[in-house]
């Protein structure tokens, strides 16, 4: 846990604290409807006693009033109170999964860093439901407490004993039931890790289908999920019995109690002490414990469930960032001059280069990490172990992840597709998303890819593009990147499954349309190699060569070996 950061215990208490008001307000309720739930049986007492006995229609008339009264009030408590509850428990859930969801998205990043995107969405979901969980279930145990309260307060009117009794009971009750939650606790814990990471396994499967397919790798796949899925499997299954045998033992040592509350009674009555009429409510209100226990019952497994559920969203929220922000701010108007000094990541080792503002630069790396690496830097993604970038003269890290993302645009080659229209995918990066499209389709080649549409650039697409082939995928993609007209654009191969006819007339109007703005291709296509400025070769982590496409293609054989192969 990130020290500083929240524990599972903050969330819980942040999570009832965020719904006290409808927490109070429903606990209230539910007090109300456990008070006069415990009155029936005292009520019924005082009939047998007053008006049965003495044979009074009027008075058997006015306490059966009274009987009405109270299940009018306790129908009405318990509704309303449900209601309540379960709005209260929806809302936390949702303030959770926002709290989740802003943390993952967060410019400084950190949130992802050893888990699965399917791993998130269930601590986004699964979680987070049952952390709001606990908000619904206080107002029950709450209730539950008041109730075994108002009870003992009734029985201690009736015999002294039986009052005792239930007052000295119900903290060791208390105290047990909570000491048999731990394992339940421990094994929820695992359960819900392992559900995650299974969700997280089949998400990552779905999304490579066709890669596995093109592989052969399907039987592999699926072997690696039946045993993810068999882990999880098990692991709810060790959590449901241990959940069976917390309620049963629990309703044992209730029953247990409820029955000693009813041999006590019924010994008192035998002897006199008692009448018949307080025996009735005594035995009554023995019977009526059982609601408040269940209710305990219910409320303490919640909370062991809750528990678990809110370390691991603690967990997410307390990762660390990838990029911290720092108090420098960026020229106004940008430039888009680039430099790089000494920058060492990953495969990246000293890394030298000078970008002018403007400028069209290709960047070939022989390693396909060394440029996976530089992108992650560019973007601010990841800071440098050594050296440092700068824009117009300013450090990356010395900025706002934010304000480096407004200047600098890092296309990735695998981006992916929103399942809304095609319009909407390319205006996805701009400020307004009301910008013309145009230019962006037309330098992209995908003003081509919305005329083989059934409804042009308003065909709404499916999950993730999935409904275009690779390279309109990668076209639409393209223009997205473009539309969004940032002072410095960095794209990773956005042609690699585009035919060459298409691919060169792509690099021509790209040329055309990026004029004046700085802009670097990492890629080994010689059509669009062909139109920058000049070309950087990486190789073993450092620049080995610089100069214009031709001129390394006729001077540089290992660069021949790698464009033109």
């Amino acid at each position: 846990m990130l020290e500083g950061g929240p524990t599972g215990g903050h969330v819980l208490r942040r999570t009832i604290r965020g719904q006290r008001r409808h927490v109070v307000g429903a606990s209230l309720l539910g007090m109300a409807h456990q008070g006069c739930e415990a009155m029936v049986p005292v009520v019924i007492g005082v009939i047998i006693d007053e008006a049965v006995a003495t044979g009074s229609s009027s008075a058997l008339l006015r306490l059966l009033l009274v009987l009405a009264a109270l299940f009018f009030v306790l129908s009405t408590c318990y509704r309303t109170a449900a209601r309540i509850t379960d709005g209260a428990g929806e809302r936390a859930a949702h303030r959770l999964r926002l709290a989740v969801g802003a943390r993952v998205l967060d410019p400084g990043g950190g949130a992802d860093a050893g888990r699965l995107p399917g791993e998130l969405t269930a601590i986004a979901t699964g979680d987070a439901k049952r952390v709001g969980a606990v908000a619904a279930a206080l107002p029950y145990g709450v209730s539950a407490v008041a109730g075994l309260a108002i009870s003992a307060v009734a029985l201690l009117r009736i015999s002294v004993p039986l009052g005792l009794l239930v007052l000295l009971g119900i903290p060791p009750l208390l105290w047990l039931g909570h000491r048999i939650s731990r394992p339940l606790e421990r094994r929820s814990d695992a359960e819900q890790e392992r559900a995650a990471h299974a969700s997280g396994v089949a998400a990552d499967l779905v999304a490579g289908l066709r890669v596995l397919k093109g592989i052969g790798a399907e039987p592999a796949a699926v072997s690696r999920y039946r045993r993810t899925s068999q882990e999880s499997l098990t692991a709810a299954l060790r959590a449901a019995r241990s959940r069976a045998w917390h309620d049963g033992a629990i309703l044992a040592l209730t029953g247990i109690f409820i029955a000693v509350i009813g041999l006590v009674g019924a010994h008192l009555a035998m002897r006199g002490t008692i009448s018949i009429g307080e025996l009735v409510a005594a035995v009554g209100l023995a019977q009526f414990l059982l609601g408040p226990f269940q209710l305990l019952t219910y409320v303490n497994g919640e909370f062991a469930l809750g528990r678990a559920s809110a370390e691991r969203i603690a967990k997410v929220l307390a990762s660390p960032p990838a990029v911290t922000a720092g108090p420098a701010a960026l020229p106004d108007p940008v430039t888009g001059r680039l430099r790089l000094r000494g920058v060492t990541h990953g495969a990246l080792r000293g890394v030298d280069l000078d970008i002018a503002p403007g400028s069209m630069v290709g960047v070939v790396a022989r390693d396909p990490a060394a440029a996976a690496d530089l992108l992650l830097c560019l973007g601010r993604e990841a800071d440098p172990a050594e050296g440092a970038i700068e824009v117009d003269g300013v450090p990356l890290a010395g900025l706002d992840p934010d304000d480096v993302r407004r200047v600098i645009l890092v296309a990735h080659h695998d981006a992916d597709l929103f399942e809304s229209s095609l319009l909407d995918n390319v205006l996805a990066g701009t400020d307004s998303g009301t910008a013309d499209a145009g230019p962006a389709l037309t330098a992209s080649a995908a003003d081509d890819v919305a005329r083989a549409l059934p409804q042009g650039v308003n065909t709404v697409l499916s999950e993730r593009g999935r409904s275009l082939s690779g390279g309109q995928r990668q076209r639409v993609a393209l223009a997205r990147a473009l539309a969004a007209d940032h002072p410095v654009l960095v794209v990773h191969d956005p042609t690699t499954a585009v035919d060459t006819v298409t691919e060169s007339r792509i690099a021509g109007r790209l040329r055309e349309l990026r004029r004046g703005r700085t802009t670097l291709l990492v890629t080994t296509s010689p059509a669009l190699l062909a139109v920058t400025d000049r070309v950087v070769v990486l190789d073993g982590g450092t620049v080995t060569a610089d100069g214009r496409h031709p001129d390394l293609v006729a001077q540089d054989a290992a660069y021949r070996s790698v464009v033109l192969t």
